[in-house]
């Protein structure tokens, strides 16, 4: 998992409450099992004017121009701003895959569904809880300028306008906090303990050594 410590990027602006994890991916690219390739689908039922389904070439598929992520320069945008409840409905994973797929390293919003906003710190996504005037703010400032761009410190907690006029602080869990500093995911915490993990292995079966090469039933 990429570690997340320092970034800066433009933010693009999701007016829009209650954005739920079918919007983000719709449930025909759910068919994978692999965990990559989801960025192309990201919002596909708002980005595309056709239906897409997995497999297609979206570099060919008609785009909404009255999308935000199909307006100049939010292409290259890589915090999203969003509203309240975003990621409700089911609890895909692949939802924070495909905004990470996409190219976003964070989310702002006022508040987050539980299953998706740890699904999110669980894949290197960070996302971000502002009260409603920040966030109200921040549209504001996305909306005045064009190619608006923050900056976000995950050791010091703060947001920051890149002329450091505006400082928002979040709140993180300092275990959520460390394992993305880091760029640790679950299976990353679990390898840290890896020769304990096979030391005891070598004594279970020193002690039961007829489990070796044993069948599964």
């Amino acid at each position: 998992m990429e570690k997340f410590v320092v970034h800066t990027g433009i933010v693009v602006p999701l007016d829009r409450e209650n954005v739920d994890t079918d919007a983000i991916i719709p449930k025909q690219f759910l068919k994978s099992i692999k965990r990559t390739g989801f960025g192309p689908n990201l919002f596909d039922e708002w980005r595309y004017l056709d239906h897409g389904e997995p497999g297609q070439n979206c570099s060919k598929r008609p785009l909404n121009p009255d999308f935000v992520l199909n307006q100049p320069p939010y292409q290259d945008a890589s915090i999203l701003l969003a509203r309240q409840n975003f990621g409700c409905g089911s609890s895909r994973e692949h939802a924070p895959w495909a905004l990470q797929q996409y190219g976003f390293r964070a989310i702002i919003a006022p508040c987050f569904a539980d299953i998706f906003f740890n699904n999110c710190l669980k894949n290197g996504l960070l996302p971000i809880v502002l009260c409603s005037s920040d966030i109200q703010q921040l549209f504001y400032e996305t909306a005045a300028f064009k190619g608006f761009q923050l900056t976000i410190n995950l050791e010091q907690q703060q947001v920051r306008t890149l002329d450091g006029t505006n400082i928002f602080e979040f709140d993180i869990a300092p275990f959520r906090k460390y394992c993305l500093l880091n760029g640790f995911d679950d299976i990353s915490l679990t390898l840290r303990y890896s020769d304990r993990i096979r030391q005891f292995e070598i004594n279970r079966l020193a002690r039961q050594p007829w489990l070796v090469n044993q069948p599964v039933s």
